[in-house]
């Protein structure tokens, strides 16, 4: 059981990370505009945009910079070392 509880909470802070990677990928694209017309941009954008729309409900941009995807990264981490504590709660309520 403390096995698939570790496992799971691994393939959750991994995959996590990997949105996290892609959100900067996007993020880095935005320097260069053609880039995101590609199919890679698009792709990417189809999966991040519905992530930082909702930060960029609250968040207007300052200026001609917008802060909306740094506070979305940290949110990340965030949820992310939320589910770490939770799932080590849960481990050491199971010992």
């Amino acid at each position: 059981m403390v096995q698939f509880i570790v496992i799971l909470a691994d393939l959750i802070s991994n995959a996590i990370t990997l949105f996290s990677f892609l959100l900067i990928a996007y993020i880095l694209m935005s320097w260069v505009p053609s880039m995101r017309e590609g199919k890679f941009g698009q792709l990417l954008g189809k999966i991040v945009d519905p992530y930082l729309s909702f930060f960029r409900q609250f968040i207007p941009p300052l200026g001609m910079i917008d802060i909306s995807p740094i506070v979305a990264i940290f949110a990340l981490r965030f949820i992310d070392r939320g589910v770490a504590t939770i799932f080590n709660m849960i481990i050491q309520a199971i010992y």
